[in-house]
């Protein structure tokens, strides 16, 4: 076997399966959003009955979203299609259909990618902390801490406010503060100053006027389709199965990419430690789904060669992994009945450069307390 610890060897050996295919793109693009649009317009036809048809409804067009965010990902790294303006436009279609702002939400991305591994930067969804923070929280911060983190809580509230709350939300707000801001200005008799603001778009709620742009554009789309479609077969019939969809498919997401990091000694190391590969192969885990919840996640429970190359597309993960699989020996399998014990792994132990349970922090304090001086 090559040595694996040489820089080059992961780009060379991984370049062939950073080819894109723009039937395959295209294909995958397909065989989301024509089965989606027909069950909204099934659905249509049937709420009119009753309401409850939007609870199974809004799971299937939840499966359909989390597809569709996989996809809209892909496109992020310019990963999808070989076009980089076909990357773009499907990512700000897809992001739609995803109630996500595509552009702003790959640039926050490409932050993870680039400090995988490195837990002093980035502590993933659940803002995981380190075992020094967590021993000087009191004992009612503790709790707090481990409440919120908690599965039942965070994947359904979790999956709300990131996917369909904060979008809105934080453009409304941001957008508000910015024209009385403006107006401010321009009343107290500084047009050119006034000017400026409108030139640069200074907020808090987004980074650079681009990412503006791009969360507007996202957000009147949004707004035009949800006139739209109260107006064809009402508020409450539409919105019902629109936001329990939205809900499960990044609740879901946000469980899946949790996992995907935070799992029994994860690699988490600092900054000046890190090794971005190392990061790859051992706190980059491999999820073991179901073919159908590979399909449905686009395949990227094959996260670790995704961590060693973004730009290998989806449809390469699979063939890719197997090539390598010999070397992928040290990358933590998970199934789906070990899930809630890899969520368990919530405190970032800098020192051993790995992420460990609450319990086990506790263990370790009870054996330094009664261990002789």
């Amino acid at each position: 076997m090559e040595n694996t610890k040489d820089k080059t060897f992961w780009p060379k050996n991984l370049r062939p399966y950073m080819t894109k295919s723009n039937s395959k793109a295209i294909f995958q693009i397909l065989n989301t959003l024509i089965p989606f649009v027909f069950i909204w317009a099934l659905y249509s036809n049937l709420v009119q009955q009753s309401l409850l048809w939007a609870i199974p409804f809004g799971i299937l067009m939840a499966m359909l979203i989390l597809r569709s965010f996989v996809l809209m990902h892909d496109c992020g790294h310019n990963a999808l299609f070989k076009s980089n303006q076909a990357n773009k436009f499907f990512g700000y279609l897809l992001g739609v259909v995803t109630g996500m702002p595509q552009y702003v939400w790959s640039k926050h991305h490409a932050y993870h990618h680039k400090t995988n591994g490195d837990w002093e930067k980035y502590q993933g969804p659940l803002s995981v902390i380190s075992t020094e923070k967590y021993s000087q929280l009191s004992d009612r911060q503790k709790i707090a801490y481990r409440v919120f983190r908690h599965p039942a809580l965070f994947v359904p509230f979790g999956g709300f406010l990131y996917v369909f709350f904060n979008p809105r939300f934080n453009w409304i707000v941001g957008l508000i503060k910015l024209s009385g801001n403006i107006l401010k200005t321009l009343l107290s008799g500084s047009p050119s100053k006034a000017f400026q603001m409108l030139k640069e778009l200074p907020s808090k709620k987004w980074k650079t006027p681009k990412e503006f742009l791009h969360q507007s554009y996202n957000n009147i789309t949004l707004f035009v389709i949800y006139y739209f479609m109260v107006q064809a077969i009402g508020a409450a019939e539409f919105f019902s199965a629109y936001i329990l969809s939205l809900t499960l498919s990044g609740g879901v997401g946000i469980l899946l990419f949790t996992v995907q990091h935070n799992f029994e000694h994860a690699y988490a190391s600092d900054t000046t430690r890190n090794d971005y590969d190392l990061a790859a192969l051992e706190g980059t885990s491999y999820l073991k789904l179901p073919r159908f919840l590979n399909w449905l996640t686009a395949d990227i429970a094959y996260h670790h060669v995704h961590h060693l190359s973004s730009t290998i597309p989806n449809y390469n993960l699979v063939e890719c992994h197997k090539e390598f699989k010999p070397y992928f020996k040290s990358v933590r399998r998970i199934s789906l009945k070990e899930i809630p014990h890899s969520l368990n792994y919530l405190l970032w132990d800098s020192d051993n450069e790995q992420l460990i349970t609450i319990k086990e922090l506790e263990s370790s304090q009870e054996v330094q307390k009664f261990s002789p001086a």
